[in-house]
């Protein structure tokens, strides 16, 4: 199985990074094709909804996005790793994610499995209702299936999961890719 991963944490081993990688571990050990995408850390414009992409098939920006549209379409899988921005995704992935507009109707036409791997600072887990709501509104869109999420709340330094169950918890679900 081909898997897309796109992390949206600024932050070099940063706690939404290391669930991340074990969820890739747990993918890897299963023998998946994994493609992983720091986009925090990769030249992406925001989409200005200038709609050249459905006029002429393609976005008109040459940036780090024409690295991931290919796969954006083909991958059977797809996992969103991202902090929680003010009660949504981090700014980083939210600028990725706007830009599959440039790839809509390939992407919907060709459904995958979604996972979910989020982690906050604060300790309720209420504040991770709005980022939910958009990740499963995002899901029905594209016609993705959700296969789960690992929800890490009350982690505020970066690092600060790392000897914490939900990382197995990361693990876990990418070793449940079948």
């Amino acid at each position: 199985m081909k898997v897309l991963v796109l992390n949206g944490s600024p932050r070099k081993k940063g706690n939404s990074m290391l669930l991340a990688e074990a969820f890739c571990r747990g993918a890897e050990e299963l023998g998946h094709e994994l493609l992983y995408f720091d986009v925090a850390q990769m030249d992406i414009h925001s989409c200005i909804a200038c709609d050249v992409c459905r006029r002429e098939g393609s976005c008109f920006r040459r940036d780090a996005m024409q690295e991931i549209y290919p796969h954006l379409v083909d991958a059977d899988a797809i996992v969103l790793a991202t902090p929680l921005y003010y009660f949504g995704i981090s700014s980083q992935l939210k600028r990725a994610i706007d830009r599959f507009y440039g790839v809509n109707t390939a992407m919907r036409e060709h459904p995958k499995k979604a996972f979910l791997l989020a982690s906050c600072g604060d300790p309720e887990p209420e504040t991770m209702d709005a980022l939910l709501a958009h990740y499963h509104a995002l899901c029905a869109y594209c016609h993705w299936e959700d296969q789960g999420q690992v929800l890490a709340v009350g982690f505020y330094g970066a690092g600060a999961v790392a000897e914490h169950p939900c990382l197995e918890e990361a693990y876990a679900l990418g070793k449940k890719l079948l």
